[in-house]
């Protein structure tokens, strides 16, 4: 991993000999010109030598993990390419550091310029020492470091050769080590069997460890004789398409004497497709990796209607799109039965009918839930447990250092090796990303959007074409879950992740790696495990009783502070990391009891994400603006109202949180409230997020400046200001998430023009059925619209006519919105809704559901629907309904309800 930390001096590096930096310092030092382009020459030199070692790294690391010499060479180069970061930090410092005007500035100027030029020089000496360093790393490697993998030819033998060990040890599990898997099994074989006579590809899809390899090799053995000829080839993401098509006509000729020899790739393609032509096949593809390895190997084999099968393992979601949909079986953990039937399998004889004494009991269902429900993980703790005495005192032993036991016991080698080849065979761009999720704790939620902040801040994610990082890093999270790096947990009402973890197997090989490569560490209770000493630049506070000791403050090369536990009775590093931390880019202190901001903080130029969020902190400094790298500011729900004037220097920012919540249930108007920016607000061009601002008449019309927004909230909207609101939110092309808020219940809101690629919308206040028809919201059917939000709308005429236009949308939620006496879904109206909440709606007695209306809902909310005296007709037609609530219920309604036999099970509050 030392080659994420030169591609973060890369990155930097190049910032400062980009055109921008280029103009800037030498404005700046245009007295001291020679030594500024000497400075930049050494600076390009080594960004140079630093990209030739990212590549040699991306090559040999993995390959090296258990050389010792090879890890002593790349900590030493860490430490470098560390103080190479520094150094071009202080240099930035220096350049983007702001002068006063005028003759007193004059004068302390003259003052200053040999202080100017002494930094100058220092910082040209300091380039000059890391040149030198790196030149003598390389030749101290060439004299003490044998290395593994230097060449393309030994990396890929390396990798194959562990591939292939992986494979036959998961080939030679036998009957009685295959636990859960009769559904799949059975789902396997009458693929294989099936009467289609089209060749078919079959795959099993799933996470390192799930046991895709011993299935497959199950059902193998048992089917293969079905078939006229059968191979089996394992593939690694460093394949060689000829070492895999000659492995293939060797299993298919065996007893032949004639196999091919010396015959180029096209040739051994003709030979093997010739050969299939007329047969019946069946060829397992284990372990593949790369789509076009897989693309590539198919068009090799023969497409004849006899009914061959080929059958593919792999981790990677595409590579699992090239079977039909329903020749695709996922794998998944095993649930907790199946985990604990394998593991008493494994970890008892058979003399005792592998049966756990009751006394160890306990103890062994702790373990066995550490394993989270992965075969691998589980068999390899069963076998070691075998060995062991069984007492209590022994597995007490093992629950408590499983971790240490996973990463050092050469036992679960095999257990590491499938997980870090995972790892191993992640893109550079993706192993800072996913090492960064590991220093969280087990099972913490990992939201889409912070993440992707995160991230950004961090400097893990890379520009790409005209996308936005926040796009970019999005791809990345895909990616992460495509490679089942990462689990999806859940998904929003149109398809888009929203929340996601990490398994806890592969989190603690990750937190191996991490602290090894010095990347980060965790911090909890009085344990910090000692690697910040060496270099580690990241911390996370995951739980302590007491506030963070103070001797923390003395690590000055930190970079990133996150602090989880919402339950600290004070913190009271902030002044310090203000003052000794000068590089800090992340700083995420949300729901701590923080009540003041030292001014120092502007003096930290590299922030590029302050989170503040559920803080008591009343008020920003002035120096805030100071910090003009900064992407993030969240306030949200702190006890900030007003912002410092000098907020819209901050020209970087991409996102602005700074509502206080004051209703959670949505029932008030005036849920959230705001702050005001009412001059310069059209200077926060790269603005991304704005919640929430107070609607004033100036700041209304800056609006139409920021045309990089996706998501607004405005507060305080009056009748007045629509028209001009209208204006400036047309300009808006990105704009996803609108929520606009009336400065009281009497105020009508009129808009009739919105962004055209609005997915989410909130209306908060009176609208008028006509406008609403005629809005451009309604016009030609908006298919973009996905989520829309109407509250104290008091709509006196039915708006579902109007809205069941929208067919993509997924959620739809009234709140005091209409003071009718009857709404009706028709049939096929919302075809494609998710959530419906009906809410406080005074004057509503019926609600119909025709059959073949709402034909996707899942959840249905009835909140204080107290006039509406019959139980809903056509409820029994939502067949897909998963979650049914009547909140704020008479026990009237209820009697109704339990008598009624039509309704599905619900969940209800008097």
């Amino acid at each position: 991993m030392a080659e994420a930390v030169i591609l973060s001096a890369i990155i930097k590096i190049g910032v400062v000999l980009g055109n921008e930096a280029i103009k800037q310092a030498s404005s700046h030092f245009k007295k001291f010109i020679t030594q500024l382009t000497e400075l930049q020459g050494s600076m390009g030199r080594i960004r140079r030598e630093l990209r030739l070692m990212h590549g040699f790294l991306c090559q040999v690391n993995m390959w090296n993990r258990k050389n010792q010499a090879y890890e002593i060479w790349v900590q030493e180069l860490r430490m470098v390419a560390h103080g190479i970061e520094d150094i071009v930090d202080d240099y930035l410092y220096l350049v983007s550091h702001k002068h006063d005007t005028g003759l007193g500035a004059y004068l302390k100027n003259r003052i200053k310029r040999p202080y100017v030029l002494l930094s100058l020089n220092r910082i040209a000496s300091l380039v000059k020492e890391a040149e030198v360093n790196l030149v003598h790393l390389f030749q101290a490697k060439d004299r003490w470091v044998p290395m593994v993998g230097g060449g393309d030819s030994s990396g890929s033998s390396y990798f194959v050769e562990r591939s292939q060990h992986l494979t036959s040890i998961s080939r030679s599990l036998g009957e009685e080590d295959l636990v859960g898997v009769d559904k799949n099994r059975g789902k396997l074989e009458q693929y294989l069997v099936g009467d289609d006579l089209a060749r078919s590809v079959i795959v099993l899809h799933g996470m390192g460890g799930l046991g895709k390899t011993a299935l497959a090799a199950n059902v193998y053995k048992k089917e293969r004789e079905k078939f006229e000829c059968h191979a089996w080839v394992s593939i690694s993401q460093t394949y060689s398409i000829k070492d895999v098509l000659k492995c293939l006509i060797t299993e298919l000729y065996k007893g032949r004497k004639d196999t091919p020899k010396n015959m180029d790739i096209n040739g051994l393609q003709d030979e093997l497709r010739t050969f299939l032509q007329v047969k019946k096949y069946l060829i397992i593809l284990d372990d593949v990796w790369a789509p076009e390895a897989l693309e590539y190997l198919l068009g090799a084999l023969a497409h004849n209607r006899r009914r061959s099968r080929v059958l593919v393992t792999t981790r990677i979601d595409g590579v699992a799109h090239h079977a039909l949909q329903d020749q695709k079986i996922t794998i998944e953990a095993l649930p907790k039965d199946d985990s604990w039937k394998l593991f008493c399998k494994m970890g008892f004889s058979k003399d005792t009918n592998y049966k756990c004494p009751d006394e160890l009991r306990e103890l062994a269902q702790e373990i066995v839930s550490k394993c989270k429900g992965i075969p691998l993980a589980i068999v390899a703790v069963g076998r070691l447990l075998l060995m062991r005495d069984k007492t209590r005192e022994e597995f007490k032993r093992i629950r408590n250092q499983l971790e240490w036991e996973l990463v050092n016991n050469p036992r679960m080698e095999h257990v590491r090796n499938i997980l870090y080849l995972s790892f191993s065979y992640l893109p550079t761009h993706l192993k800072s990303c996913f090492l960064y999720c590991s220093l969280f704790p087990e099972d913490h939620p990992f939201y889409r959007k912070k993440l992707a902040r995160l991230w950004i801040a961090e400097g893990f994610i890379e520009e790409r074409g005209v996308s936005t990082l926040e796009e970019v890093a999005e791809g990345y999270m895909q990616e992460l879950v495509h490679r089942n790096m990462l689990q999806l947990v859940a998904r929003n009402s149109f398809g888009r992740i929203k929340k996601f973890r990490m398994h806890d197997i592969i989190r603690e090989l990750a937190v191996d790696l991490s602290q090894s490569d010095c990347f980060g560490v965790t911090y909890e209770e009085d344990k910090c495990g000692g690697y910040l000493e060496n270099g580690g630049r990241r911390l996370v506070v995951h739980k302590l009783k007491r506030d963070v000791p103070q001797s923390i403050s003395s690590i000055h090369q930190l970079r990133s502070m996150t602090v989880l536990d919402n339950n600290m009775p004070s913190f009271t590093l902030l002044p310090l990391l203000c003052e000794k931390s000068r590089y800090m880019t992340v700083l995420e202190l949300s729901d701590l009891p923080i009540m003041t901001i030292p001014y120092a903080i502007g003096d930290l130029f590299n922030l590029r994400h302050l989170g503040l969020r559920n803080s008591k902190v009343k008020m920003l400094p002035n120096s805030i603006e100071k910090l003009s790298n900064l992407l993030t500011l969240d306030i949200c729900n702190s006890e900030v109202n007003v912002l410092p004037i000098g907020i819209v220097r901050l020209k970087k920012l991409r996102h602005l949180f700074a509502q206080i919540w004051n209703d959670p249930s949505h029932a008030a108007l005036h849920v959230f409230s705001g702050v005001v920016i009412s001059k310069g607000l059209g200077n926060l061009t790269n603005l991304q997020t704005l919640h929430a601002l107070q609607a004033q008449d100036e700041s209304v019309r800056q609006l139409g400046e920021l045309r990089q927004l996706r998501s607004l909230r405005v507060l305080n909207v009056k009748g007045t200001n629509c028209a001009r609101l209208c204006e400036s939110l047309v300009q808006m092309q990105f704009l996803s998430y609108l929520d606009v808020i009336a400065n009281d219940e009497n105020e009508v809101l009129q808009l009739n023009a919105l962004p055209p690629n609005l997915q989410k919308l909130r209306l908060r206040g009176q609208l008028d059925t006509e406008t609403l028809h005629e809005s451009s919201l309604l016009r030609e059917g908006n298919q973009n619209l996905y989520s829309l939000g109407l509250y104290w709308s008091r709509l006196l005429k039915d708006p579902l006519p109007s809205l069941s236009q929208l067919k993509n949308l997924t959620e739809l939620f009234f709140t005091n919105a209409y003071n009718g006496e009857q709404l009706v879904f028709h049939k096929e109206w919302f075809p494609n809704l998710k959530t419906l909440q009906l809410q406080d709606l005074p004057r509503l007695k019926r609600l119909e559901i025709e059959d073949g209306a709402l034909a996707t809902l899942e959840k249905l909310f009835l909140v204080n629907l107290n006039t509406m005296m019959e139980v809903p007709p056509g409820i029994e037609f939502l067949v897909t309904l998963q979650y049914l609530a009547f909140q704020e219920i008479t026990s009237e309604f209820l009697t109704l309800l339990d008598q009624c036999p039509r309704v599905p099970q619900f969940w209800y509050s008097l």
